[in-house]
């Protein structure tokens, strides 16, 4: 559902990524962890089609983003770190904008159900502006579930939510996958993405350290087989990358 080929992106001849590959299956929860400047946020961007790459190739749902935008576009939703919504606009306001955008035709049957879920109900009146940050996360991805897309990229999707809002937002994130999205979520909580997904790619400065299953993680930083997420992720990101053979 998601392919990247030798995806390479540089700024001035340094690269912030380089040559990356790796897939997300159809009902596959995919996690991207990495330390600051590791070039998470550049690849979901290139992804999104916001970046363009120096290199490489980026497909979506069967459509390479450079030659068929946007059908690639059309298939994914992407939230951002940040959300950033439209002030004078109310939380229904942002979901009938959305259905207007991309021409949904059932938007009002989805919305309700949505709103509930994800706990906004009680602020479908309320401005955007008068949210708090939770609330404004919320909203933002509930702008990207309205849509049903085949790819979802979330770029640290629990920021500013409460305990409850975690573990219902990990339940919605479980659906969305249930019932066949591709799902890249990029975060620093690496507790979440050991509870919540299928296979970790683990970036170090632009590049890939490890790819796989928790299992096949540990294997690749040769620690214990009950070691933690977090115990490998520092076994493999201290060693730094392999030297060429």
């Amino acid at each position: 559902m998601i392919e990247v080929e030798g995806f390479t992106k540089s700024y001035d001849g340094l690269a912030a990524v380089s040559d990356l590959s790796f897939a997300v299956q159809a009902g596959e929860i995919l996690g991207l962890v990495g330390p600051n400047g590791a070039g998470k946020t550049t690849t979901l961007r290139a992804i999104a089609g916001i970046l363009r790459p120096t290199r490489g190739r980026i497909t979506v749902a069967g459509h390479e983003l450079e030659r068929e935008p946007v059908a690639a576009k059309l298939a994914l939703a992407y939230v951002p770190d940040t959300p950033h919504p439209y002030d004078l606009l109310t939380v229904g306001e942002h979901l009938r904008f959305t259905a207007l955008a991309y021409r949904i035709e059932d938007s009002e049957a989805r919305a309700g159900p949505l709103l509930a879920e994800l706990e906004l109900l009680e602020k479908r009146d309320a401005l955007a502006s008068t949210l708090s940050r939770g609330m404004q996360q919320k909203l933002a991805i509930a702008c990207a579930f309205l849509r049903e897309p085949r790819a979802i990229l979330l770029d640290e999707p629990l920021t500013g939510l409460d305990p409850r809002g975690i573990r219902d937002m990990r339940e919605s994130i479980r659906r969305r996958a249930g019932a066949g999205a591709a799902i890249l979520i990029s975060s620093h909580l690496l507790e979440l993405v050991e509870k919540l997904c299928h296979r970790v790619l683990i970036l170090h400065r632009g590049a890939r350290l490890a790819l796989g299953t928790l299992d096949e993680i540990r294997a690749a930083a040769a620690i214990h087989r009950d070691a933690t997420l977090e115990e490998a992720f520092f076994a493999i990101t201290e060693r730094g990358p392999s030297p060429p053979s």
